[in-house]
């Protein structure tokens, strides 16, 4: 970095004063350059997190749980069979009876009545839950208003009055970006009232859950510290602690907080009925692949949520068919399965939502009225299971053998179809195989139009080559779940003949 120095007239000035005023000038200059530099966060990052931990402090809650559990009943549990201490073990008494184990946790007031936020998993299948408030020796006993396990959230309630509470703050907006900085409280390893000052890391993180949307930050996060608050600069909540990705086992600075985008809506729905009321369109969708966007007419990126199966319900009411792309949800745009997922499960029951989808490389506009997932999807989609793998051999194609439905090859893969061709055997060097079709899968569609003969799926892909497509979709359904699967239709020459030509 180069300053610029000013010049100086010596009018008045003596020498040794002019040798103070050059320096004093190339200072300033330089002060001047830096502040410019320097972004204004970095210059307006906290000197102490102290005031932040005084005005939240008392809304956060240490919770202890106790469940009854079963007594020992001999060594089995506590070393492995055959181990030489064994028989030290089995010298104990033989049953010491029932007792009572605890768990510790964290967890937030929401309120002035005593509403309590913490994880689902601190509270699970605990018979007392005693909430301890900061700085204060009392301890108050606490009751389940309602849980959530698919997003690991539980909400409590304690008999109590002008409590301080904290409020939940936007995940998704200022304060909660990529480097902003954010605070972590709660009860880490039992050691009482501790906190922690990070950064946000990252956003939008899925661990394994449906609704996932995790904020990861590298404020220290321990065992103990679930379901205790993460902080933003302004004081409020913007995220669920609840996780942490470790081999030790204590905090390496990847830690998890569901954000509050989530956890605001589940405390709503919890506050409200005691359970969740999700959305719910009524679909199977998959993600749309790189592979699959040549396939498709009209698509031209890899996004969207691509419908594999419509049973009755919404979905069919509203007019949606198997091999839609769901480009647009309630005026948003859907990147994903994941996002549109959670934008539905967000959604009340009972609403109608204008949905967008691109069919047969048109886009055509649709209005559901969502049902209610608890209730409708098992009924929707029942449980299935897969079909045994067996070899067959009739007509090869694209590295598979296929056949056609016929009652001995229902009989022997246990298929719930009544058309299609059957995957009897398969290239285990070929693209389906990596793509995970296994014998016992039917073919359902081709290029997004029915097949039930080896000559009509003959005729798809002649009609994709001559469409000039470089793949084709299959939608596939294995025990009665479908999905859609893109085949290139080039092969390995005519690869290197269209690179040599380019």
């Amino acid at each position: 970095m180069t300053f610029k120095v000013l010049a100086y007239s010596p009018t008045c000035e003596t020498p040794p004063q002019r040798l103070r005023a050059a320096l004093t000038a190339l200072v300033l200059g330089a002060a001047l350059a830096l502040s410019q530099a320097m972004p204004a966060e970095a210059q307006s990052r906290p000197t102490t997190f102290a005031d932040l931990a005084e005005q939240v402090s008392p809304a956060v809650v240490n919770i202890t749980t106790s469940t009854m559990v079963a007594g020992r009943t001999g060594p089995d549990g506590i070393v492995p069979e055959g181990s030489p201490f064994e028989d030290f073990f089995r010298n104990l008494p033989e049953n010491d009876g029932p007792r009572r184990s605890s768990a510790l946790g964290s967890g937030f007031v929401i309120s002035a009545d005593g509403y309590i936020v913490t994880n689902n998993h601190v509270i699970e299948g605990a018979d007392e839950i005693l909430i301890e408030f900061y700085d204060s020796d009392n301890e108050l006993p606490a009751e389940v208003v309602g849980t959530d396990p698919n997003t690991d959230i539980a909400l409590l309630k304690v008999e109590a009055e002008d409590l301080p509470y904290v409020a939940f703050g936007d995940s998704d907006g200022e304060g909660a970006r990529v480097g902003d900085w954010v605070m972590a409280m709660g009860n880490p390893l039992g050691q009482g009232f501790s906190i922690s000052a990070g950064i946000i890391s990252a956003r939008n993180r899925a661990l394994s859950g449906t609704y996932d949307d995790y904020i990861q930050t590298d404020a220290a996060i321990n065992r103990g510290n679930s379901g205790g608050p993460l902080f933003n600069m302004g004081g409020e909540v913007i995220g669920v602690n609840t996780a942490i990705l470790s081999p030790t086992g204590g905090s390496i600075g990847i830690g998890f907080a569901m954000s509050s985008a989530v956890v605001k809506n589940v405390v709503d729905q919890l506050q409200e009925f005691g359970e969740t009321r999700r959305g719910w369109l009524g679909v199977r969708i998959q993600d749309v692949t790189p592979d699959m966007v040549e396939a498709i007419d009209g698509l031209e990126t890899a996004s969207g949520a691509l419908i594999t199966d419509v049973p009755p319900g919404p979905a069919d009411d509203a007019g949606m068919l198997a091999g839609d792309v769901i480009t647009v949800y309630d005026g948003i745009a859907v990147e994903d399965t994941r996002e549109l997922v959670r934008m539905v499960g967000n959604s009340p029951v009972g609403k109608d939502v204008p949905v967008q989808v691109l069919r047969n490389g048109e886009l055509v506009e649709l209005t559901v009225t969502l049902g209610r997932r608890e209730t409708d999807e098992a009924v929707a989609f029942p449980a299935s299971s897969d079909a045994p793998e067996e070899d067959a051999v009739e007509n090869e194609v694209l590295g598979l053998s296929v056949a056609e439905v016929d009652e001995a090859l229902v009989e022997q893969y246990g298929l719930s179809v009544e058309s299609g061709l059957v995957i009897t055997d398969i290239d285990p060097a070929s693209e389906a195989a990596s793509k995970g079709l296994v014998a016992g899968d039917v073919i359902t569609e081709a290029g997004q139009q029915p097949v039930g003969t080896y000559a009509e799926f003959e005729a798809r892909i002649e009609e994709a080559r001559d469409a000039g497509r470089r793949s084709l979709l299959l939608l596939v359904r294995r025990g009665g779940d479908p999905r859609f699967v893109a085949l290139s239709l080039v092969d390995e020459d005519e690869e290197v003949e269209d690179d040599d030509a380019e």
